[in-house]
């Protein structure tokens, strides 16, 4: 069995279940606590009546035994892949119901086999498989679970942790890892205060770390705690580690020599979350540059308030027995806008100084100082933390000469001039995740507020956006003012224009508004415009040819701006030729904006609304175009190969089209407004985007109602309603689509006929199949007083469904082979796939059921081939249909399968529930 087909399943955080290095589909919470409930009794039946009691609690559903089978069907869906389920199976015994799978593949076992067998190793092997064992913990077990059983066991497994942590811990001092390990020992003793082994432990790591002032006050702390918290003393274990302070028995185990060792690195920042895999990252940088001759630099990048400097730090301390002969700081203030950076022959001195040079024998030359500097440190293995960089040149001097120390420099620019010159390696560093946001959070704030107010938690953890600088300051304000609610703060940062004003702290370090005035003060002026003209620009990321079209440059000068607005971390580049900014570094942009500017993002709205009408030509090239005029001067339009291409270009543009219609919505510019709905409307209904569908007319229909143009309104009206009748909103559906009829009545007979079509597909979705038919037989007979083959191919295909509905099969199949015959000619390829479909229907009611399954796969590939997913998952249901008749049922879960999963991309439910009661019957 290859590696592919490996099985893991993951409590210890987010609940996971892993096939092959990939996620298994486990459903919503109440399935994925079936799944919970079994893996904590690998092996071992349980009951169904404790499984429902798990589940649900006191309120089990009126049919729980049948709901939960239901889940469990589900369950060993997801869990089956090809050889997978040699591995992992969910079997019904008279106990109950049991998982069988290898202990070893469900990380909370690996967790507890390696802890025991870390307790009878000695200590330098023991400490690794205990380091193994931690690693396996991604946060809270069973995240996302909310029921009391699993609230009990996430208190035991949580005090299982916080056992190996200290076990971690004693092995490591009595190691001598004093250095590396006091960030940990020092979460471990804050986050327990009135744990007394964790108090021990930081008070032996503070005084070996040389700091014994600090390691007698944590113990006179904690004893005074003991005492008025819980009556009672400390033990014996804590009041040892205080006595061996006393004595001296814990002596520092670096001695000091005639030169001092520097130790001018900042305390390390509390509290610190997340962040492991950048840590990690940067273990690993570091690594490969100390692998060659030259002096290993690590550049930490990123926009003001990301934490490139808590990292730094939290690295630096991490390491510290890393670097024997010290540890070099200085912030040089490249971006402080209250004063000068600091000159690379005032930070030189400040390191000789920390090494020992008499004040009279600095030399007053940079060169000669950086010369004497560079000769005190050579072989020495150091640590120098360049912090708030503001170029390279400021760096340089810097520098040691010898590889034997390291260089770690934070900076808002990307120091392009270190990395030609020094070959320094850089990161880039991005958001905290969902998790570890949520995380600082609670370290931030009481528990008991967060949990008395979850929605405004959540919006809040929203409008910070992952930067650390703004949850910090958020959470700064709310736990300073006892009765400032979380709701509170939430409503002021819900006004956009507001927001930055709410997340002032009211010092320059503390301002996101000044944190980034001082990135965009060290702009160009080219840049500075852009900075200010994508701050208003519409969707949440631009393409290169869409910012050229914005700025009115050309593309390879475009791309030189942004590149500089990348350097400085204000946008970032994802995608190639794909840049995006942090939503409140956009809200400053935006905020800097003149008010001439906001004019200017009509630029990239004309630009989208050309460039999606030229893509809407090769997705429906049948349909009448209707012209949004030529390019007004200085637009350039897309220029796309083939049908390919441009559906390529509107999935990625998708989003950004959307908020192009509203702006244009917004602003007044009526005509954009109606022709990006006209544009989007092939894509929509191939992709199954009907909300959007509906979302977009509405905005059409409201723009033809103030340009006072009838055929706007009607098309409006008609398109509008037609997204309605398709999107399950059929009372409103039909009342438009009357209404595009009635306006159509003045003579317009291609609308009267594509108004009776829709109609007759609207009355058929509300299962009313005569009036269906009627009035497809109206729309039949107008088109074909039309001369369009394309149009009469769609109405007799129209007409024949509405027939094989009403089980005259006869009549459907004729009109049905008439429509084929036209839409082939024409060479009209949806019309032909959905003309097959509509035989497949025919022949599989006929009880030709090979017949049917042959229409059904020649109309699949078609779909599938020009991108039509909306029509593909309504065949893949008939498919299985058929597959089930001749007892294929196999085949028929593998089409319904795929139908599904379309279904609930295009959040079409109500066809999504149908299929899902086909797989569970």
């Amino acid at each position: 069995m290859g590696d592919h087909d490996e099985v893991e399943f993951r409590v210890l955080g987010d609940l996971e279940a892993r096939i092959g290095g990939a996620s298994a589909d486990l459903g919503h919470s109440r399935q994925r606590s079936v799944l919970a409930a079994l893996l904590s009794e690998v092996n071992s039946p349980v009951p169904v009546d404790r499984l429902v009691d798990r589940v649900w609690a006191d309120h089990p559903p009126r049919q729980a035994r049948d709901t939960l089978y239901g889940y469990l069907y589900r369950l060993r869906r997801a869990l089956s892949s090809s050889q997978a389920s040699e591995q992992v199976r969910i079997e019904r015994k008279s106990g109950g119901y049991v998982l069988r799978v290898d202990e070893t593949t469900v990380d909370l076992f690996r967790f507890r086999d390696l802890v025991r067998s870390a307790r009878s190793a000695p200590d330098d092997r023991a400490s690794g498989l205990l380091e193994e064992a931690l690693a396996l913990w991604r946060g809270e077990p069973y995240s996302g679970l909310d029921l009391p059983w699993v609230d009990e066991q996430r208190l035991a497994l949580e005090r299982e942790r916080l056992a190996a942590e200290l076990d971690r811990n004693d092995i490591g001092l009595r190691l001598g890892d004093h250095h590396a390990l006091l960030p940990a020992i020092t979460a471990l003793a804050m986050a327990h205060p009135l744990d007394e082994r964790a108090a021990a432990q930081y008070v032996l790591a503070l005084y070996r770390c040389g700091r014994q002032a600090d390691a007698l006050e944590h113990y006179q702390r904690v004893r005074l705690r003991l005492v008025d918290e819980l009556g009672t003393d400390p033990g014996s274990e804590l009041r040892d580690a205080y006595q061996r302070v006393l004595a001296g028995d814990a002596v520092p185990s670096r001695p000091v020599g005639d030169a001092p060792v520097p130790r001018q690195l900042p305390a390390p920042p509390t509290p610190f979350v997340g962040r492991r895999a950048d840590l990690d990252r940067l273990d690993g940088i570091l690594a490969d540059q100390r692998a060659g001759d030259s002096v290993p630099i690590a550049v930490v990048g990123g926009i003001g308030g990301i934490g490139k400097t808590w990292l730094a730090l939290q690295w630096a301390h991490r390491e510290l027995d890393r670097f024997p002969d010290g540890q070099l700081y200085v912030d040089l203030r490249g971006f402080d806008p209250t004063c000068d950076p600091v000159s690379p022959s005032t930070a030189v001195r400040g390191f000789l100084d920390a090494l020992g040079v008499a004040p009279d024998a600095v030399p007053a030359d940079l060169d000669a100082r950086t010369g004497l500097y560079r000769s005190l440190v050579a072989d020495k293995r150091m640590l120098v933390v360049l912090d708030n960089a503001r170029d390279s040149a400021q760096i340089l001097p810097l520098l040691p000469g010898s590889a034997a120390s390291t260089v770690l420099v934070t900076s808002r620019h990307q120091l392009t001039g270190l990395t030609a010159a020094h070959a320094a390696a850089s990161m880039h560093l991005d958001c905290l995740s969902d998790d570890d946001a949520r995380e600082l959070l609670g370290r931030r704030l009481d528990p008991q507020r967060i949990a008395g107010e979850p929605d405004a938690a959540a919006e809040l953890l929203a409008y910070c956006g992952g930067l650390p600088l703004a949850l910090t300051i958020a959470t700064v304000q709310v736990a300073g003012a006892p009765d400032y609610r979380l709701a509170d703060l939430v409503e002021e940062l819900r006004d956009s224009p507001s927001r930055l004003d709410a997340l002032d702290g009211g010092e320059l370090n503390a301002s996101l508004r000044g944190v980034f005035a001082a990135s965009y003060g060290a702009l160009s002026p080219a840049a500075a415009e852009a900075f200010r003209l994508l701050g208003p620009a519409p969707g949440p990321d631009i393409s290169l040819p869409g910012a050229a079209n914005l700025l009115r440059l050309p593309g390879t000068r475009a791309r030189v701006v942004l590149r500089e607005l990348r350097r400085a971390h204000l946008v970032q580049q994802g995608c190639p030729n794909r840049f995006r900014m942090h939503d409140l570094v956009r809200l400053y942009a935006a905020d800097r904006a003149r008010p001439e500017q906001g004019e200017k993002s009509r630029r990239l709205v004309d630009f989208y609304a050309h460039s999606a009408h030229r893509a809407d030509q090769l997705l429906n090239p049948h349909r009448p175009p209707v012209s949004p005029g030529e390019p007004p001067a200085g637009c350039e339009p897309m220029v796309f190969d083939g049908r390919g291409d441009a559906m390529a270009w509107f999935d990625v543009e998708h989003a950004n089209l959307l908020a192009a219609q509203r702006l244009a919505a917004n602003q007044g510019w009526d005509a954009a407004a109606w022709h990006l709905a006209w544009a989007l409307t092939a894509f929509h209904f191939l992709g199954g985007h009907l909300p959007d569908q509906i979302a977009v007319w509405r905005l059409g229909l409201a723009a033809a109602e103030r340009l006072g143009d009838s055929s706007a309104r009607t098309t409006a009206h008609r398109r509008l309603g037609d997204a309605c009748a398709r999107g399950g909103e059929l009372v409103e559906g039909i009342t438009h689509l009357e209404k595009a009829l009635e306006l159509a009545a003045a003579g317009d007979v291609a609308e009267q006929a594509h108004a009776h079509r829709a109609l007759g597909i609207a009355w058929e979705q509300r299962g009313d199949l005569e009036r269906a038919l009627a009035y497809s037989l109206l729309a039949l007979l107008l088109y074909q007083g039309l001369d369009n083959p394309v149009w009469e191919s769609t109405a007799l295909n129209t007409v024949g469904w509405c027939q094989a509905r009403l089980g005259e099969y006869g009549a459907a199949r004729r009109h049905c082979c008439q429509a084929l015959e036209l839409a082939e000619s024409a060479g009209y390829h949806d019309g032909v796939a959905g003309t097959l479909d509509s035989l497949g229907y025919v022949a599989q009611h006929a009880g030709l059921h090979d017949e049917a399954i042959e229409y059904y796969n020649r109309a699949l590939r078609m779909f599938r081939a020009h991108g039509n997913a909306y029509e593909a998952a309504n065949t893949l249901v008939n498919l299985g249909d058929v597959h089930v008749a001749v007892g294929e049922r196999g085949e028929a879960e593998s089409a319904w399968g795929k139908a599904l999963r379309l279904y609930r991309a295009q959040h079409r439910l109500r066809e999504a529930a149908g299929v899902e009661g086909r797989l569970v019957g």
